[in-house]
């Protein structure tokens, strides 16, 4: 993976070539690899001025059962995380831990 850039050089590199030079001379210009500034250019040209997230969104278990775990807060109002917990494991055999349930609940706004 390559090294963080700051938005400084990004934006240096955006105005370059808005200037007329093309990506591959800003990318010397400005030391960065060519296609990083043909990324960032291309990017730019689509409104994306910005960096993206670093890392990746990773999926849950907890994802495939959404439907059952909202069913039980609808059911019943102030379920508490280990009846969700224990309903999880007897109705669908998914063995998880309280701390995983909240932090999976409040990813999605429940509180």
């Amino acid at each position: 993976m390559g090294r963080a850039l700051s938005s400084d050089l990004r934006e240096r590199v955006l105005r370059a070539s808005a200037e007329g030079l093309s990506a591959r001379q800003a990318a010397v210009r400005f030391g960065v690899a060519a296609s990083t500034a043909i990324r960032w250019i291309d990017r730019a040209r689509r409104g994306e001025r910005g960096p993206r997230k670093t890392g990746r969104k990773r999926a849950s278990r907890l994802d495939a059962h959404e439907a059952f775990i909202v069913s039980l807060i609808a059911e019943k109002k102030d379920i508490t995380l280990d009846e969700m917990v224990l309903r999880l494991a007897d109705e669908r055999e998914m063995t998880i831990g309280r701390s995983m349930l909240s932090k999976w609940l409040r990813s999605r706004g429940f509180t």
